[in-house]
C-alpha cells in the first residue's frame, strides 16, 4: 500500500539562495492503518517462532554469559561497521584485553565505546522503562571516548544533522529541525508505551526503528543506537530473556536495500515493505545466533573431551580452555592473572592446548605471544570482515 509522504517537509534557513527543507514525520501508528496481510502475518509468526527458540537456547545452554560475552563482541563490531570502522572482532579481543590496536585507535575504541554502551543499557532497563531518559543516558556512553566523543554525548542536538552530502540542501535526507525534536520524540516514546494504540512487539519494534532513524535525534550514533533500541525493546518486554537478537548483520548484508526501504517508508509511505524486509531479517537472525550457539557449545564440548584424556595436566589446560571461550584471543600474562595460575603453569597448560590443535600461537615471537582459539573464532567471525 502506497500513503504518500509519512511526513511533512519545512523550509530551513540557508544561504545563497540555495532551497533546503527538512522532513517531521508524522506519530505513529502509520495513518491509513497496515494492511497486514496474509504473507506478513506468515513472517510475524515464522518469526516469533524463531525468537522463541533462541530464548528457550539460552536456558539450556552450559553457561549462557559466556556465549553472551562474545556474541555481544560480534554485534558491536558489525554495527560499528555499517558506520564505516574497519575493526575485526580480533581487534576488539586484542583491544579489550591485551590493549593493542591492529587498526586506528578510533575504530577500535568506537567499537568498545558500543560494547560499554550496549551493557550499560541492559543494566539500567532492569531499574528504568525504556525510554528517552534512558537513550541519552546509553548514547552518553556510546561517544564517551574516540570519535565522537566532541558531538554532545548525552544530548539532544541543537543544531541541524543531515544524511548524505555536504550540506542540508545536496543531502539525501533532512531529519527534523533541533526545535522539533521534542515533539517528534515525545510522540514515539508514547508509541513504544502502546499510546494510543497496545501494537505487537515486532510491529512496534519495525516501526520504532525507521521513526527513530528518521528523527536521527544525536549528532552522531544514531544508526547504532537505533539499532540497539531493537534488541532493548525485545528484552524490556520479555520476548528474550537475555539479549542474543542483533540485526547488524542482516542489515550490513543487504545494507542498499535497508537504506532503500527506509526512504521509500518517508516518501511512499511504503511501511509493508518494510515490514516484510524486517521481519524476514528477524527470522533469519534468530536462527543464525541459535545455530551459532549450537556450534560453539558443540566445539566446546568436543575440545573439552580431547583436553580431559590427556590425564594429569588436564586441570589448568580446562582452565584455560574456559577462559577461551570468552576471550578467544589471551597472552600468558593475561590468562595467568585472570586465572590465578603461575606464568609457567599457564605456558604449560597452552603448550598442551597447542598440541592438540586447540589453539594457534599467533605472533611468533618468544616473547609477549598471543594465544588464539582458532576454529571458535572462526564460528564468531562469520560475516565481520571489515566493509571495504
Amino acid at each position: 500500500m502506497k500513503r504518500g509522504l509519512t511526513g511533512y517537509y519545512t523550509p530551513l534557513p540557508s544561504g545563497g539562495g540555495e532551497t533546503a527543507r527538512a522532513f517531521i514525520p508524522k506519530p505513529l501508528p502509520p495513518e491509513p492503518p497496515l494492511k497486514l496481510d496474509v504473507e506478513i502475518q506468515h513472517l510475524v509468526e515464522k518469526a516469533m517462532l524463531a525468537l522463541g527458540r533462541l530464548d528457550g537456547l539460552a536456558t539450556v545452554l552450559p553457561e549462557p554469559a559466556i556465549f553472551i560475552y562474545s556474541y555481544v563482541r560480534k554485534e558491536a563490531v558489525l554495527s560499528s561497521q555499517i558506520e564505516g570502522t574497519q575493526s575485526s572482532l580480533s581487534d576488539l579481543l586484542l583491544f579489550e584485553k591485551e590493549g593493542l590496536a591492529g587498526v586506528p585507535l578510533d575504530d577500535v575504541q568506537e567499537v568498545s565505546n558500543y560494547v560499554a554502551a550496549m551493557n550499560y543499557g541492559l543494566e539500567r532497563l532492569k531499574e528504568l522503562p525504556l525510554s528517552f531518559r534512558l537513550l541519552k543516558e546509553i548514547h552518553k556512553v556510546l561517544l564517551a571516548k574516540g570519535r565522537g566523543n566532541e558531538k554532545e554525548p548525552g544530548e539532544f542536538r541543537r543544531s541541524q544533522n543531515w544524511v548524505g552530502g555536504s550540506r542540508p540542501g545536496n543531502a539525501i535526507f533532512v531529519p527534523p529541525p533541533p526545535d522539533q525534536l521534542g515533539e517528534c520524540l515525545g510522540a514515539l516514546e508514547k508509541f513504544l508505551h502502546n499510546d494510543p494504540v497496545k501494537t505487537p512487539l515486532l510491529i512496534k519494534a519495525a516501526l520504532a526503528h525507521v521513526q527513530f532513524e528518521t528523527i536521527h535525534p544525536f549528532l552522531d550514533g544514531n544508526g547504532r543506537l537505533g539499532r540497539l533500541l531493537i534488541t532493548f525493546l525485545f528484552c524490556a518486554e520479555g520476548t528474550l530473556r537475555e539479549p542474543l537478537l542483533y540485526l547488524s548483520l542482516y542489515f550490513k548484508q543487504h545494507r542498499q536495500q535497508y537504506y532503500d526501504l527506509l526512504q521509500a517508508v518517508r516518501l511512499n509511505g511504503d511501511w509493508e515493505a518494510w515490514l516484510r524486509f524486517f521481519l524476514k531479517g528477524v527470522e533469519e537472525t534468530a536462527n543464525q545466533a541459535a545455530q551459532t550457539a549450537r556450534s560453539l557449545m558443540q566445539l566446546a564440548a568436543a575440545d573439552e573431551k580431547r583436553i580431559q584424556a590427556i590425564g594429569k595436566a588436564a586441570g589448568s589446560a580446562l582452565r584455560v580452555h574456559r577462559l577461551l571461550q570468552t576471550q578467544p584471543i589471551i597472552s600468558v600474562a593475561t590468562a595467568s592473572k585472570e586465572l590465578s595460575l603461575s606464568p609457567p603453569t599457564t605456558t604449560a597448560a597452552l603448550g598442551h592446548l597447542q598440541k592438540l590443535g586447540i589453539v594457534n600461537e599467533t605472533t611468533g615471537r618468544n616473547y609477549g605471544r598471543l594465544y588464539a582459539y582458532a576454529e571458535y573464532l572462526k564460528i564468531l567471525n562469520e560475516g565481520t570482515e571489515p566493509m571495504r
